[in-house]
């Protein structure tokens, strides 16, 4: 064989390879970030399935209110909003995880409701009735969480106090809303295993829930992102944001996490400037810290918030 045919048959391979990693890692890229009409169904579904039946009922007792709202980009975006019982200066704005909808927060609205609160439970983009087709992993969603802010004064008053509060992927979202330029009105984050950065968590699950290795991979997506998204990866860096705010956050999380390491925890917890507590649970799995003990983590809760929004506990 010649040195040019063989020159020839290796730059074909490199080309074959080359093509074939884009192609993969593209594929990939979609099945992380992209969600249609069947997804956002299913995400629907899926968070009502998961609820209690009692939790169900109770939630379609309520007389809801459907909110909305055009986020920057474009996107029509919804929510469901329940009244206190009671006139209240109080509204706990809740964001649910990945591959879910509001409905998966109705457990966590029933408490906040029985506190005296008024509850809007947002459908991220690309889930449940909200429009979009690309995920916002938090770092996206912190901006649609600005407007949801707004809405909430515009709608309730100057003197409305309110707390964020979500789990998982929510929790990326309402720590990455923290560090934005909020109204005083923001008085409290509640983060129940977030992660902290977007782009390590996507290592970390692209290894850990498909067995493919991060490098290069991730590395292409995080470029897929930039010109799909706007953004890289590597943006999203959900710690960062923290280190620009002095607002009061409870970290929460189960030590025995399989979905965001639980050092996520520690990495958030030290880079928080303000006020900030953390409770890790010794056994409790991603985002079952409650229902590992319900009584203890609504107390934490109740507890926390009691010094920025007067008592909490229960009615």
């Amino acid at each position: 064989m010649t040195t040019k045919k063989w020159f020839g048959i290796t730059a074909a391979l490199a080309a074959t390879s080359l093509v074939s990693l884009v192609g993969s890692t593209l594929a990939v890229y979609q099945m992380g970030m992209k969600s249609f009409s069947r997804s956002k169904q299913k995400s629907k579904q899926r968070s009502i399935a998961e609820n209690t039946a009692a939790d169900n009922a109770w939630y379609l007792q309520q007389p809801l209110q459907e909110w909305t709202q055009t986020s920057q980009d474009g996107l029509t975006l919804r929510a469901s909003f329940i009244p206190a019982e009671q006139p209240s200066d109080r509204v706990a704005i809740l964001a649910h995880g990945l591959g879910h909808s509001h409905e998966q927060m109705i457990p966590y609205a029933q408490v906040f409701h029985a506190w005296g609160y008024q509850v809007l439970m947002p459908d991220a983009r690309a889930h449940g009735d909200s429009d979009g087709t690309t995920i916002g992993y938090g770092w996206l969603d912190r901006h649609d969480y600005q407007g949801w802010i707004s809405q909430v004064i515009d709608r309730q008053g100057a003197d409305v106090q309110i707390v964020l509060m979500g789990i998982s992927m929510g929790a990326a979202t309402v720590l990455a809303t923290a560090g934005e330029n909020l109204p005083a009105n923001v008085k409290a984050v509640v983060a129940d295993s977030g992660y902290a950065s977007v782009l390590s968590e996507g290592r970390y699950r692209l290894w850990h829930k498909y067995h493919v290795p991060a490098t290069p991979t991730m590395t292409l997506a995080n470029q897929y992102s930039r010109l799909d998204a706007g953004y890289r990866l590597q943006d999203g860096d959900i710690a960062e944001q923290l280190r620009h705010t002095d607002l009061p956050i409870l970290f929460i999380q189960g030590a025995n996490d399989q979905t965001v390491p639980i050092e996520n925890l520690d990495i958030l917890y030290q880079a928080a400037a303000g006020p900030k507590q953390r409770y890790r649970h010794p056994s409790a799995g991603h985002i079952a810290t409650r229902a590992a003990d319900p009584a203890k983590y609504d107390q934490t809760v109740a507890t926390f918030l009691a010094p920025y929004l007067g008592d909490s506990g229960e009615k």
